[in-house]
């Protein structure tokens, strides 16, 4: 088995390898799609355009971001994946050969175990929602004509040109091995492809949110303690990250398995307050929110907002404040995109309509 897993992972060193010495001038874009395909540009940037053009779209966003991502880390402490950054510096696989060098970047060093990729797996399940979304909305339940398979054959080419542009970032950064990133586009496509057929998560109420946050976060730190509890650290990577990244200011602690539970948690909670709000039933659910022109500054001012409101950054000298401070921080995010924004946009609106 570890023969050929060396074996595997040697395939992938010399894919990076290859990337790094062959499309060095096209580093800025690759470390762009790295930090593009991150989560957190779902949560600030594409939930709030699609919650407001199209609710139901919004909403299917985040609960297949947040289940996705806590798969993902569920996949991580079972499948102890290597990453190519550590891997290589620390394998006696090559033994007297000359070991292929491998760059590091800013974006590399991150903490947690590599399979399946986390950006691939993200990535696959939020672009195929949007374009099942766009699909169903372009096209219905009418019959297919030409324009219609044009359409879907250029959305698809869209969604697997994002989806391999992606892969091979992470490649190329040194963050992943190719099997960890396919690995990552198949879960992620299954993910979502499953909430196409959970129609209750358009309705559920504060005491569901609550119920589900609760239930991720207890079998997580389960899963971890009774692992712990019969010797396995499943925090056996963050000494490697340490240990091997080029700048210690590269290994962030938000990186970290629990940094990212905590920050994914907290945005499925903040949903299920937003959308359990007066202020949502106020703005979003009355006349005002059928109105394009209220939904397009809604967004104008949610995306303004919410850049500013990213700029905070939780302390991390202490790990368990960091952790409370991240969850707050993710939950107010849809609460001010789906509720409070939405209320103070009406309420200037209305100040205005009655002013003429």
């Amino acid at each position: 088995m570890e023969a050929g897993m060396n074996v595997l992972h040697d395939v992938g060193i010399q894919a990076t390898h290859y990337l790094q010495q062959n499309y060095q001038s096209s580093q800025s874009w690759f470390l762009f799609i790295s930090f593009a395909a991150d989560l957190r540009n779902t949560f600030f940037i594409l939930f709030p355009i699609w919650f407001h053009l199209c609710e139901a779209v919004g909403v299917k966003l985040i609960w297949v971001a947040v289940i996705g991502d806590w798969l993902n880390l569920v996949f991580k402490w079972i499948l102890f994946g290597q990453r190519p950054y550590w891997w290589v510096r620390e394998t006696s696989y090559y033994g007297n050969a000359s070991t292929p060098v491998i760059q590091q970047f800013p974006l590399t060093c991150e903490t947690g175990p590599g399979s399946p990729s986390g950006h691939a797996m993200g990535s696959a399940g939020v672009y195929y929602v949007m374009v099942t979304a766009l699909l169903s909305i372009a096209l219905g339940k009418k019959q297919p004509t030409i324009k219609d398979w044009f359409l879907r054959t250029a959305l698809w080419a869209g969604f697997w040109a994002v989806q391999v542009c992606v892969c091979l970032s992470r490649v190329f950064i040194a963050a992943h091995f190719p099997h960890q990133v396919i690995a990552g586009v198949i879960s992620g496509m299954a993910v979502a492809e499953a909430f196409r057929h959970v129609p209750a998560i358009y309705s559920a109420s504060l005491r569901r949110y609550l119920g589900t946050t609760l239930v991720l976060f207890s079998f997580a730190l389960g899963f971890y303690l009774l692992l712990k509890a019969l010797g396995v650290d499943l925090l056996w990577t963050l000494e490697k990250a340490k240990r091997w990244c080029d700048q210690p200011e590269w290994v962030h602690i938000d990186t970290t398995p629990f940094a990212g539970l905590l920050r994914n948690l907290g945005i499925l909670f903040g949903l299920g307050l937003a959308l359990n709000s007066p202020m949502y039933r106020e703005s979003c659910k009355g006349k005002m929110g059928q109105q394009l022109s209220f939904r397009l500054s809604c967004i104008a001012a949610s995306l303004f907002l919410l850049h500013l409101f990213d700029s905070f950054k939780p302390p991390a000298k202490v790990e368990l404040l960091f952790y409370v401070l991240s969850f707050c921080k993710s939950a107010a995010v849809p609460v001010a995109a789906a509720g409070l924004i939405p209320y103070c946009v009406a309420q200037l609106i209305r100040r205005q309509e009655k002013t003429l």
